[in-house]
């Protein structure tokens, strides 16, 4: 993954690890990176980021449902 570094003005109420968190669930939501690229940005394990989309409520997994009965189905 190539990468960029961004500096920001942030008010103090937002920490750099809220940022990057934010940052990385929105960009995993939207499907500009990977869960993989989403975590490492996040600075989490895959495992711990997952827990941290379902804090946010965004699916680890996006199936429309007749793609999840088409997998179920095999």
């Amino acid at each position: 993954m190539n990468a960029m570094a961004v500096n920001m003005n942030l008010p103090v109420s937002v920490s750099e690890e809220d940022m990057r968190t934010l940052l990385a669930v929105k960009l995993f939501e939207v499907g500009k990176v990977s869960l993989g690229q989403a975590a490492k940005i996040a600075n989490f394990s895959k495992k711990a980021f997952i827990d941290v989309l379902g804090h946010y409520r965004v699916p680890v997994c996006n199936y429309e449902a007749e793609e999840l009965q088409q997998e179920i189905d095999g």
